[in-house]
């Protein structure tokens, strides 16, 4: 019985907590959450939620290059994932995996071709951090727009500086990615500056600065009303690599 009431307290402190999210990302159209509350919001919600972090984060070393980049730049690395989801639900599904697709509308350098990413490996994909942030994703995004269901896409980026190239996590600039929602979790940073955050409105008129710089920092954005942007990163010590990881998952709406 101390069991059920312990667990039906986290239940109810999890969804306390999302409201919270909620209500701040209905109101400003961004919100902002540190690495320690998200980790106690997932918690709350599964003991075991973040059982394969340290995996998890040690994926993003095992990425491959990003073939598509329009300025020739090989300072990016990254892998893709397609599911979907039911309306007001986080009983997400995993769809048969295929290319990525954004018009030059939303990606003046990248945009207009169908790109084919290597896959998530699989264990990371069906592991419990992945299944946790994409739930997350699923109550916050759902209790906003409750009578849509979502085509979901993940991506795992890692920019790279060593010294040749600038390390450009917007190389597209000022932008928004054509979908209803994102959200954006830093997974970690090496010997890295910069790679400072921007949202701003439809005028694009800068509205706040902030930079994700701890494991699981998650920024929110509704890709409808604001643009957002990442300045370049920089080596710390010019005599080594820095490196960026930032999981991005979009939520668009999907009848």
């Amino acid at each position: 019985m101390a069991a059920q009431q312990q667990a039906s307290a986290s239940h109810a402190s999890y969804e306390s907590g999302v409201e919270e999210i909620v209500e701040s990302l209905s109101s400003r159209s961004f919100d902002l959450i540190s690495g320690e509350r998200v980790r106690s919001l997932l918690l709350r919600r599964s003991e075991s939620a973040l059982d394969d972090l340290e995996p998890f984060r040690d994926s993003w070393s095992r990425m491959p290059l990003d073939g598509y980049m329009a300025d020739g730049g090989r300072y990016r690395r990254r892998r893709h994932a397609t599911l979907s989801a039911p309306r007001a639900s986080a009983d997400y599904r995993f769809e048969d995996h295929q290319p990525h697709y954004q018009g030059l509308d939303y990606n003046n350098l990248n945009g207009g071709v169908a790109r084919h990413y290597e896959p998530f490996e699989d264990q990371i994909l069906r592991g419990r951090t992945m299944d946790s942030l994409l739930t997350l994703g699923c109550d916050i995004f759902g209790r906003l727009a409750p009578y849509s269901g979502w085509h979901i896409e993940a991506h795992q980026f890692r920019i790279e500086v060593d010294g040749e190239e600038v390390g450009l996590p917007t190389p597209e600039g000022v932008h928004r990615d054509g979908v209803t929602f994102v959200l954006m979790a830093m997974i970690g940073r090496s010997n890295a500056i910069g790679g400072e955050s921007t949202v701003f409105d439809l005028d694009k008129r800068p509205v706040e600065k902030f930079s994700l710089t701890d494991p699981l920092d998650v920024a929110l954005v509704n890709d409808e009303r604001v643009y957002h942007g990442v300045t370049p990163i920089e080596q710390v010590d010019p005599a080594s690599p820095a490196s960026r990881d930032v999981l991005v998952i979009t939520y668009r709406h999907k009848p």
